[in-house]
């Protein structure tokens, strides 16, 4: 897997929650996974471990609630964005390449997660005629499992 296809499907699953591939990142550079310098260096902090982690329990609770904005409204997208090109830039980082490249992978998978899970999520909960919550716990599990798999590649 090339460094900027990692970046950008870190960026996807930031998509799909915008919060728990920063988990997952922080702790991974935390663990030193993950060798992260300069500005970026702080993802891997303890607060910022324990800050995004908690952010993204909260998240995962979140997503099953009625009153949720979806994730392709402004706020939901803007957030997948910001969050997809800094975790992409991480990736990028941390195997050698430009910030800035996986910056932008991470940034257009950000927004091709959002969209893709939006519909696909929408579409998979009508199609199965089950309750949407089945749907977004497998798409939790995907998102955590796809996260751990990403930043497992630079031990």
């Amino acid at each position: 897997m090339t460094t900027l296809f990692a970046a950008f499907l870190i960026g996807a699953l930031t998509g799909l929650r915008s919060l728990t591939p920063a988990a997952v990142t922080a702790w991974a550079a935390h663990l030193g996974w993950l060798k992260l310098d300069g500005t970026l260096a702080f993802i891997g902090s303890l607060p910022a471990v324990v800050i995004l982690t908690l952010l993204a329990a909260g998240e995962l609770v979140a997503d099953k609630m009625p009153w949720i904005p979806n994730r392709i409204s402004v706020p939901g997208l803007i957030a997948r964005i910001i969050l997809g090109k800094l975790m992409g830039a991480c990736i990028a980082v941390a195997a050698g390449q430009s910030i800035w490249l996986g910056a932008v992978c991470g940034a257009v998978g950000g927004i091709v997660g959002a969209f893709g899970g939006y519909y696909a999520r929408t579409r998979s909960v009508k199609a199965l005629g089950k309750p949407d919550i089945y749907v977004a716990l497998v798409e939790d599990l995907i998102c955590v499992a796809g996260s751990l798999w990403i930043v497992s590649r630079f031990q």
